[in-house]
């Protein structure tokens, strides 16, 4: 059972409106949790930490693992046992698409389809799902054994990727360029899978992109195309770590046109009528390709921030409509703008943070959109080998692309991590 329910005084709760419930409740989740106020749907949350920062946001919540299926059945049922509704259930950030679609065929509430989203969280059932529709992948194969990695490379060679099949967030994503690297970045890999299974791809070179679209009424809208950085990636190989991303991207409007294609046909394949689908897709030689996707909204800026400031979309008030069944109006999925933003995130070197210079300064540009930092003075800083060990993050804004990233140079140089590196374990 649930602990720690915590209803909160306010006018959502006096109404008896149906509540959207939000699994998750991390810095991720503070931006639906508040659109989901503004546009007066009341907002339930649940979540494994009993110090989520999104609790203070919502209007009712509990200590929940997202992950355990039970635990959040019984909450649901306790929840409505009180005269309360639950009318719609969404994913940010977190990749349990599987896990709302579970929660929404026992409410009896729509949903994406639960094959679908077991699907969508599995690499490798999800490329053999793609590859079986025709759907452009890079090669890969299963691979749960080091002699299965040593037989890849005899055949295919390098440059290749391996990954856990279950996780998110660059865990475990490692690039294998060298023989002496199969045995320790295959364990490396492994350790940080949920099921021990593994997949290895070919890697394919070219402008990596993030999409985002709302699929409403079996019409796909893509209204996010960010170029995804890589250019600090030399420094933490072989883990492969991005810096954030670009709008607009600077694909041409046929590859545009192509990456449009492509995610139409994912959601097909997929059978998603209503949802959404975030994409990673690789322009590569013989065209885009699709990495993975996730049938979730993005965590990490792009649906709160870089789509909005950059389209004027408000994607994350649309898939909270779509999944109350409220109005929406198809013209809202139309990007109106097509402003440059940039987000980045900081990667200070392991040690004892003792304190950080030029936010003040960086704080009064008037451009700078957003500045966090998740690490404070004294916290022992990770060595950087996933997208959960970066240490904060910024966002600017401008008219042109070219501006945007002279100004998040800007930003990078003003903001100074004092880190005692002799004190590393």
């Amino acid at each position: 059972m649930p602990i720690n329910c915590s209803t909160l005084e306010n006018t959502f709760t006096l109404d008896n409106k149906p509540y959207l419930l939000l699994l998750g409740a991390s810095r991720d989740q503070i931006c639906t949790l508040r659109t989901a106020r503004a546009l007066g749907v009341p907002v339930l949350t649940v979540d494994a930490n009993p110090h989520a920062p999104g609790f203070a946001y919502a209007d009712d919540y509990a200590v929940v693992s997202t992950r355990d299926v039970p635990a959040l059945k019984a909450f649901a049922d306790h929840f409505q046992s009180k005269g309360r509704s639950i009318g719609g259930v969404l994913v940010q950030g977190s990749d349990i698409p599987q896990i709302a679609a579970e929660l929404c065929e026992y409410l009896g509430l729509p949903s994406v389809p639960l094959a679908s989203a077991l699907i969508a969280t599995d690499k490798l059932r999800m490329k053999e799902h793609f590859r079986g529709h025709g759907i452009a992948v890079p090669w890969f194969q299963a691979c749960d054994t080091i002699e299965e990695l040593k037989e890849v490379v005899r055949v295919q060679g390098f440059p290749l990727v391996i990954k856990p099949v279950d996780r998110s967030g660059a865990r475990g994503v490692f690039l294998l360029t060298a023989p002496e690297q199969i045995d320790s970045l295959f364990d490396a890999s492994r350790q940080e899978s949920f099921s021990g299974r593994m997949i290895v791809e070919r890697f394919v070179p070219g402008l990596q992109i993030s999409t985002e679209s709302i699929i409403f009424r079996g019409e796909v809208y893509t209204v996010g195309f960010a170029d995804r950085n890589y250019s600090r990636m030399p420094e933490f190989l072989p883990s492969m770590l991005e810096n954030g991303g670009f709008v607009p991207s600077i694909c041409t409007p046929a590859q545009r046109a192509a990456i449009d294609v492509l995610i139409s046909d994912c959601a097909r394949a997929l059978k998603v009528e209503n949802g959404i689908i975030k994409g990673d897709v690789v322009i590569g030689p013989q065209g885009p390709m699709i990495i993975e996707v996730a049938l979730r909204l993005s965590g990490g800026d792009f649906s709160e921030s870089l789509i909005p400031l950059g389209t004027g979309v408000d994607i994350i008030g649309a898939a909270i409509l779509m999944a109350m069944r409220l109005p929406l109006d198809p013209a809202s999925l139309v990007p109106t703008r097509d402003h440059a933003v940039v987000n980045q995130y900081f990667f200070p070197p392991p040690g004892i943070l003792r304190k950080i210079e030029g936010a003040d300064e960086v704080q009064a540009w008037p451009w700078v959109r957003k500045l966090e930092f998740w690490r404070a003075q004294g916290d022992r800083l990770p060595a950087i080998r996933c997208h959960g060990d970066r240490a904060g993050v910024f966002i600017v804004e401008a008219p042109t692309r070219a501006e945007a990233e002279e100004r998040a140079s800007r930003v990078s140089a003003a903001i100074r991590f004092h880190v005692d590196e002799e004190s590393v374990l």
